[in-house]
């Protein structure tokens, strides 16, 4: 194990916890007190993953992480945070990150937090391919009827993680700790937009790729008028 770690936080003493406790599990960690610096350096020699602070001094860690998600889609981002609202936690998810974790927090869990989303870029195949919808999964570029589609980051995750699971149904709770790393079960709006989003973007009535499953969840089928 030898990942590299940007840890982006500008508080000395949670520096150090953040930089002791991963190292001791064998990652490699680079720390920085302000995100500029951090979104440059990723941007020209990108991490295997980065944890960002949200209240960060010039650029504040949302705003960071969104441009960061300009460029690279690929890499996994944790956002650690002393606020803690709901509503901050969509903030931070929608913003581009894989997980949101409050401070104060457990240093095994997030240590365990930082694994999950390491093996979780670990792509099973680097392409899928529907009839209509081909995925290159080291590019994240994904063509419905051979055109290149513009999806966001969650939206191309919430179409691949259904499109690899597609022989069973994805109960709903599964996607939201899955795809937005939900540690509750809470507000599920976010889901259902970008679920709305998705068939938007596929011209899908909710039978013709993503069907819902009544209380339980989705199943990616496609129906052979996908090509309409």
């Amino acid at each position: 194990m030898n990942e590299r770690i940007f840890v982006i936080e500008d508080d000395e003493n949670i520096q150090e916890i953040v930089k002791l406790s991963l190292e001791s599990n064998g990652y490699k960690v680079k720390l920085y007190d302000n995100a500029i610096d951090a979104v440059i350096d990723i941007k020209e020699d990108a991490p295997d993953m980065a944890i960002f602070d949200v209240m960060l001094p010039q650029m504040d860690g949302i705003t960071a992480v969104k441009k960061v998600r300009e460029t690279n889609q690929h890499m996994p981002i944790l956002i650690l945070s002393a606020k803690d609202t709901e509503i901050d936690k969509i903030h931070g998810l929608d913003s581009g990150s894989d997980d949101y974790m409050t401070k104060p927090f457990g240093v095994l869990e997030l240590c365990a937090r930082v694994r999950t989303l390491l093996r979780r870029v670990q792509p099973k195949n680097k392409s899928l391919k529907t009839p209509t919808l081909s995925i290159d999964k080291s590019t994240h570029v994904i063509k419905h009827n051979h055109e290149v589609m513009d999806l966001t980051h969650k939206e191309y995750q919430l179409l691949v993680y259904l499109i690899e699971n597609k022989e069973r149904v994805v109960e709903r709770d599964e996607l939201l700790n899955t795809i937005w790393g939900y540690d509750f079960i809470g507000e599920s709006r976010a889901l259902d937009v970008h679920i709305r989003s998705l068939r938007k973007k596929l011209n899908d009535d909710g039978e013709k790729y993503i069907k819902t499953i009544r209380s339980v969840g989705y199943r990616f089928v496609e129906k052979e008028n996908s090509y309409d």
